[in-house]
């Protein structure tokens, strides 16, 4: 199983990895042939998204083949999208910032979210999901508590945001480990910290992780 390591977290030994480590340690335990590939979107030279790249994304929406003067920029699309596509398995380490997720992560999204790749639309205009039967785990770290009962739920924009954008492109078997309250107190940072490092191994070993999958692409 190829696993590919989205990491969101500009700190090398940040809450988020530290539970994520955990989750890795525990998957290459159960899963023999697992292969980890990282990418570290804060030390990662991502492709441009304006100029010839925007140019090439709405010439794609609209059904027409990129112009030959823009092939070159946007073949750095396409390889980050086939290193996105490659992976049968999908870990996004991610703190929330400011309600949501860290820049670098949507900057990723924006680059390989695009039509005919990940998604295409029919011929009545419904959107067809081209990710199928792959799986993600998101590990996230908050400052507060963003559960379904707390006052501060409404303001979780991180993971509604990732249900839904890999849910757009065919990625429904998502789960979450959301290590919270982690800024409160320090026997909070702890109890919470131990409590989603127990979630992640317990998914880690869980058998839809630890079966043999195919990749669907």
């Amino acid at each position: 199983m190829k696993l590919l390591h989205i990491i969101a977290s500009p700190r090398g030994q940040s809450n988020t990895l530290r539970i994520s480590s955990a989750f890795l340690e525990t998957l290459s335990g159960a899963v023999p042939d697992l292969a980890i590939h990282e990418i570290d979107l804060f030390n990662y030279n991502l492709p441009a998204l304006a100029g010839d790249n925007i140019q090439a994304k709405y010439t794609l929406m609209m059904g027409q083949p990129i112009d030959k003067s823009h092939e070159a920029s946007w073949r750095q699309i396409e390889l980050l999208i086939a290193d996105f596509l490659s992976a049968d398995a999908y870990l996004v380490s991610s703190p929330m910032w400011n309600f949501s997720i860290p820049y670098a992560l949507k900057y990723y999204i924006d680059c390989i979210v695009q039509p005919g790749y990940l998604f295409q639309y029919n011929e009545l205009g419904h959107v067809v999901p081209l990710v199928n039967g792959k799986k993600m785990l998101c590990i996230t770290s908050r400052g507060s508590d963003y559960s379904a009962l707390s006052p501060m739920h409404a303001y979780d924009f991180q993971e509604p945001y990732l249900r839904a954008i890999f849910g757009f492109v065919g990625i429904t078997a998502l789960d979450f480990v959301n290590a919270e309250p982690m800024d409160m107190s320090p026997d909070w940072h702890a109890s919470a910290t131990t409590s989603a490092i127990e979630l992640a191994k317990s998914i880690a070993v869980r058998s839809d992780w630890t079966a043999d999958v195919t990749s669907a692409v």
